[in-house]
């Protein structure tokens, strides 16, 4: 018997059971997978540190914050330096830096003459009314086609790998959705509230591109060692859901082949959606339909490191390649450029993605064929002559990241309708509130609260 049973041991299952620990709540984490953290997963080889699922995350909200605060005895937030304010993006072969300002704006050669005067005349026009309205037509309505084009499609496929033709900003996006939608303008808005007096936590929420020293793994292995080994139950087979009168009864196969029953008064799901139906087979098919309809795209992840780098200057966030330039990579991470450690002192690390929404058929590409595109790609846009990488890993993601479309509205609405209809049962994860690091642990502490009140 137990209080709350959470299923996934990824970030946001974790840190619910962090918050629910520091309550004294009975609860139990079940995962199939043999390790935690779920993604996140941080590697030490031939001295390099890099990640084979996210790479970093956002100070977005005060809670990432009071976690790492939580956790300061074990894990140690780490800030990326100066270069993360520089993002280079492709155009004609040359990489431009991304305006950091309206002036930069009106400089840069990304963007045409014409939509330079679109940019100066965005606050005066009027707001949308069509809340299921694209990110593409968003911003060609508002900013232009070549803003769209060298800005806001190279942003979408560093933080998607999506289509701005396919998600939805009111559900993607939302705090640029609510810019337009309550100042009338993006501009006119963030100036608007640049002048809202903000709370002494507010003022904590930096934006800075944040992550953990020694990696992501620190963070999550810091959550696991707090909340203790023995409430985390690993490689659990066939786990399911089944209403028990006014409780839950959680099944699952241990290593040894032996049924585990639970009955516990609340199950919390941070599960992707893809797997909805086999753990909870009780919600009726219409239902879960709408939540198991939600795209996922497929990614690959290729970790790239030199020990002695000869090619161009690495001194910014990364560099990433509008979907106009037809290349055959979404764009790179420069990650020896934004947190210590990651490569050898002469040395680079490059995290480099392929395939996406626009590209799938790059990700059927045998390992041999992605290799020679990296060659290709590498030399061209970094420089470099002599291509002999020191570190070389390919990681595929074929559930990588959802994709918040037009369908979104019904999946919210389903699982408001399933939570209503079961009591005490949870769902939660990226399939909702958001697909970031600060999402993810935001939505814990909701999860959290919801199960504590």
């Amino acid at each position: 018997m137990k209080d709350v049973v959470i299923i996934g041991a990824g970030i946001t299952g974790l840190a619910t059971a962090h918050h629910l620990n520091k309550e004294a709540k009975d609860f139990l984490v079940l995962d199939k997978a043999s390790k935690i953290g779920g993604v996140i997963n941080s590697v030490n080889e031939k001295g390099y540190i890099y990640e084979e699922g996210p790479n970093s995350g956002v100070i977005g909200n005060i809670e990432v914050i009071r976690l790492f605060e939580d956790l300061k005895d074990d894990c140690e937030l780490e800030i990326a330096n100066e270069n993360v304010k520089k993002r280079w993006i492709l155009k004609n072969t040359n990489w431009e830096q991304l305006p950091g300002g309206l002036m930069d704006a009106v400089k840069t050669p990304l963007f045409s003459l014409k939509d330079k005067f679109r940019i100066l005349g965005e606050p005066f026009r009027s707001r949308g009314n069509n809340p299921h309205e694209t990110l593409a037509e968003l911003v060609k309505r508002r900013l232009g086609k070549s803003f769209l084009d060298y800005a806001i499609d190279p942003f979408i496929l560093g933080v998607y790998a999506g289509d701005p033709n396919r998600l939805v900003p009111k559900y993607a996006l939302p705090k640029l959705y609510n810019l337009e939608q309550d100042y009338g303008s993006f501009i006119g808005g963030t100036v608007r509230k640049m002048f809202i007096k903000k709370t002494e936590d507010e003022k904590k929420v930096s934006r800075a591109v944040f992550s953990a020293k020694g990696g992501l793994s620190s963070l999550t292995n810091a959550i696991y060692k707090r909340i203790g080994k023995d409430k985390v139950v690993l490689n659990c087979k066939n786990i399911q859901i089944k209403p028990l009168n006014n409780n839950y009864l959680v099944s699952y196969t241990n290593d040894d082949g032996i049924l585990v029953e639970i009955e516990t008064k609340k199950v919390i799901s941070t599960i992707g959606a893809y797997n909805i139906s086999k753990i909870a087979p009780f919600i009726s098919s219409e239902l879960v339909s709408k939540i198991e309809g939600l795209h996922y795209t497929k990614v690959i992840e290729v970790i790239l490191g030199f020990d002695n780098w000869k090619g161009i200057k690495l001194d910014a966030f990364g560099g990433l390649i509008p979907f106009k330039e037809k290349r055959d990579i979404l764009g790179a991470l420069f990650m020896s450029s934004l947190f210590s450690d990651r490569a050898p002192k002469d040395g680079v690390l490059f995290s480099i993605f392929l395939a996406g929404v626009r590209r799938p058929e790059i990700y059927t590409l045998t390992d041999d064929e992605i290799r020679n595109i990296l060659k290709k790609e590498v030399c061209e846009l970094m420089q470099i002559t002599d291509y002999n990488p020191d570190l070389l890993k390919i990681i595929r993601h074929e559930w990588a990241i959802p994709q918040y479309e037009a369908d979104s509205g019904e999946r919210f609405k389903a699982i408001e309708t399933i939570e209503k209809q079961y009591p005490g049962l949870i769902i939660g994860g990226n399939l909702r509130n958001g697909i970031g690091m600060a999402d993810r642990i935001l939505q814990a502490k909701i999860l959290a609260d919801e199960v504590l009140n």
